[in-house]
C-alpha cells in the first residue's frame, strides 16, 4: 500500500505532487535507527519505520509505506528501500515513526522525526541524521537517512553462495549462518541491501538464490565495493560476526571460480580466516518492463464494482456518500476520477460494471453482483459517462441493503481470467466501497485464488469509515494468507478517496496524484506475474480480435 508520492523500491515510482510539478530527480531513501529505546522486559525492542508524508495542499499525514520489523535491535538497518520524486519547486513534508512490534497488537510508540525532502537532499553529505522524538523521554535515539539519486540501470542480479569450514563462535554448539549485503557510500559508510535466510547448524551452508535488482545492489556502478557479513543468528537479535570480505559486481559477473572464492575475516586487517565464502551461481539479465508487455501487444482489460449497501446511507440524505444532487458525489467523484485514468489502457473499450449489496426489482432478493446497464448478458458500458448514466440509474430503483460482499465479483473475474491465460491479457478489478466489509474470510481466500491468475484489484475506498480491513487485503508488508495458505503475489492496491479531495470535498484536489495512487502497484503486479508463468513481452504487437466478452 504505497501511495502519493513514495513506494517501495521493488514496487515502481510514484510522480509529483501535481500535473505541471516537474520531477527534478528521484531520490532512494535508506533508513537505520541508533540508540532506540528498549520497550520489552526479557528483550530488546523489535523496530520497524512507518514512512509518511504530506502535500502543502494536506491537512493530515498519510502513510506510504513502512520497512520490515527487526527483531530484538535498539540499532536496526532496514533492507526496505523507498523512492521519492524530489520536486524543487514542492515543499513535501516528511515524517518518520518508529514503532516496537508487539505480537500482543499493541505496538509501542519509539519516536518520531519530521522533517522536508528538501532538507535531505540539501544536506552536505550522504547521511542525514535527526533526532527523535518521544514524549516520555529526552534521548529516544536517531534515524539516519542515506540518499541517492536512483539511476536507470535495468539489471536483474539473481546470485546463490556458499560456504566451508566457518569458524565456530560458540564452542558448543554449530553456527546458523546468514549473510548481510551492504554497498558502500559515498562518505565510506554502508547500506544494507539484501539479507539471505539462515541456514540452521551448519559451518558449511549454502543458500538459496538470491535476486536484487542492479540499482538496489549498487546503483548501476560496477565497479562500487560491496561488503558481504556472514553472522551467526541468534535468538536475542545479538548476532556474532562470523567474518567479512568485500567484491563488485564486475568481479561477480565473472562468475563460478577463483575470482568468487572469498575468505572472510573478522576485520580487513586481520590475517586470520574464518572461513571460505564461494558464489555457486550468478545470472545477469535484462528487467523487462511494463511498457514492454504492452507495446507487445499485451491487453488490459478493466471491470467497475459499486458498493450499493445501506451502510452508505440512504441516496435521499445528504450525508450519503451516494446522495443526489447537482453535485457529483463521492462514487462520482470516484468513478470519473479512476475511469478516466484506466479508460486509456483498456484497448477493448468496453467495461462491465456491476453493482453489489443491493435489493432487485421486482422480486426484492439481495444481489451480491448484478450488471449496472441491468443487461446480464451484456454488463458492458463503452465508456465511463454511460457508467455514470447507469450509476444513477441503480440509485433510482434499487434498494441499498447488505452485507457488504466482496468475494462474488472477485470470483467471476477470476472464472473469466482462468480463460485467458497466455500472456497476452490481463485484468484490473476496481471495487468502490465505504469500506465496512462482511465476508473477509471468503474475500480473502478469493484474492488467494485470484493471485494464481492474470489480476489485479484496485479498491477504492470512499467516505471515512475505518478502513483498517482494506490495509490488510493490501498485502505489501504482509503475505496475505488463509489458515496457512498465502496468496503468491501481492494484487491488491487499496486507496481512500478522501486523501485527493479539496477542503470541501466536492472535488479531486489533485488528479495527477489520484492516477498515479490508483495505478502505482499495477506495473509490478502485471510483470511480476508475467516474469513468475515465463511470459515475455512480444517484440511485434500482435493483431487479434478482443474476446467478446473478457469480464462478463
Amino acid at each position: 500500500m504505497t501511495t502519493a508520492n513514495f513506494t517501495n523500491i521493488g514496487a515502481g515510482t510514484i510522480g509529483p505532487s501535481s500535473a505541471s510539478a516537474a520531477c527534478t530527480s528521484q531520490i532512494e531513501l535508506t533508513l537505520s535507527c541508533q540508540n532506540l529505546l528498549n520497550c520489552d522486559v526479557m528483550s530488546k525492542s523489535d523496530p520497524f519505520c512507518i514512512v509518511q508524508m504530506r502535500e502543502p495542499w494536506q491537512s493530515n499525514y498519510f502513510e506510504v509505506g513502512r520497512t520490515e520489523m527487526i527483531d530484538d535491535n535498539l540499532n536496526p538497518e532496514w533492507v526496505k528501500k523507498f523512492i521519492v520524486n524530489y520536486n524543487f519547486e514542492t515543499i513535501q513534508k516528511i515524517r518518520f515513526e518508529v514503532w516496537d512490534k508487539d505480537v500482543s497488537g499493541g505496538d509501542d510508540f519509539l519516536g518520531e522525526y519530521e522533517t522536508t525532502a528538501a532538507e535531505i537532499v540539501s544536506f552536505n553529505g550522504r547521511q542525514f541524521r535527526g533526532k527523535l522524538k518521544n514524549k516520555r523521554s529526552s534521548n529516544a535515539g536517531h534515524i539516519v537517512i542515506v540518499t541517492e539519486e536512483v539511476s536507470s540501470c535495468k539489471e536483474i542480479v539473481q546470485m546463490a553462495f556458499r560456504s566451508k569450514n566457518l569458524a565456530r563462535t560458540c564452542f558448543l554448539f554449530r553456527n546458523d549462518p546468514f549473510l548481510v549485503f551492504s554497498r558502500s557510500n559515498e562518505d565510506g559508510s554502508f547500506s544494507v541491501v539484501l539479507k539471505s535466510e539462515v541456514v540452521k547448524s551448519t559451518q558449511n551452508a549454502q543458500w538459496k538464490p538470491m535476486t536484487i535488482k542492479g540499482r538496489t545492489l549498487c546503483n548501476g556502478d560496477n565497479d562500487r565495493t560491496i561488503k558481504i557479513d556472514c553472522y551467526d543468528s541468534r535468538s536475542d537479535g545479538d548476532h556474532k560476526l562470523i567474518g567479512t570480505c568485500q567484491t563488485s559486481l564486475r568481479t561477480l559477473k565473472m562468475g563460478v571460480g577463483e575470482d568468487n572464492q572469498y575468505r572472510l575475516r573478522k576485520n580487513p586487517k586481520s590475517k586470520e580466516h574464518t572461513g571460505l565464502l564461494e558464489l555457486i551461481n550468478i545470472t545477469v539479465t535484462e528487467e523487462v518492463s511494463f511498457l514492454d508487455y504492452i507495446r507487445g501487444g499485451t491487453q488490459m482489460h478493466f471491470a467497475v464494482a459499486i458498493d450499493f449497501t445501506a451502510s452508505n446511507g440512504s441516496p435521499m440524505d445528504p450525508q450519503s456518500l451516494h446522495f443526489m444532487s447537482s453535485e457529483p458525489n463521492s462514487y462520482e467523484l470516484a468513478l470519473r476520477s479512476v475511469g478516466e485514468i484506466v479508460q486509456s489502457y483498456d484497448s477493448s473499450q468496453l467495461y462491465p460494471a456491476f453493482g453489489f449489496g443491493a435489493k432487485l426489482p421486482p422480486t426484492g432478493n439481495v444481489s451480491h453482483q448484478f450488471p449496472l446497464n441491468n443487461n446480464p448478458s451484456h454488463p458492458f458500458c463503452i465508456n465511463i459517462q454511460e457508467i455514470m448514466n447507469h450509476y444513477r440509474n441503480t440509485l433510482s430503483r434499487v434498494q441499498l441493503f447488505g452485507p457488504t460482499n466482496f468475494a462474488p465479483v472477485i470470483l467471476n473475474t477470476v472464472e473469466i481470467a482462468r480463460q485467458y491465460q497466455d500472456g497476452k491479457h490481463y485484468f484490473v478489478l476496481l471495487i468502490i466501497t465505504d469500506g465496512i466489509i462482511s465476508d473477509m474470510h471468503a474475500t480473502i481466500r478469493a484474492i488467494i485464488h485470484a493471485a494464481k491468475l492474470p489480476i489485479s484489484i484496485i479498491i477504492v475506498g470512499v467516505g471515512n469509515a475505518d478502513f483498517s480491513a482494506m490495509d490488510e487485503l493490501d498485502g505489501d508488508d504482509t503475505r496475505l494468507n488463509l489458515d496457512g495458505v498465502y496468496a503468491e503475489r501481492d494484487i491488491v492496491q487499496f486507496v481512500p478517496l478522501n486523501r485527493f479531495l479539496a477542503q470541501r470535498g466536492s472535488f479531486v484536489r489533485s488528479q495527477a496524484d489520484l492516477a498515479k495512487a490508483v495505478l502505482a502497484e499495477i506495473p509490478d503486479q502485471m510483470t511480476g506475474f508475467m516474469n513468475s508463468k515465463g511470459y515475455k513481452p512480444q517484440p511485434v504487437p500482435i493483431t487479434e480480435g478482443v474476446p467478446s466478452a473478457p469480464m462478463g
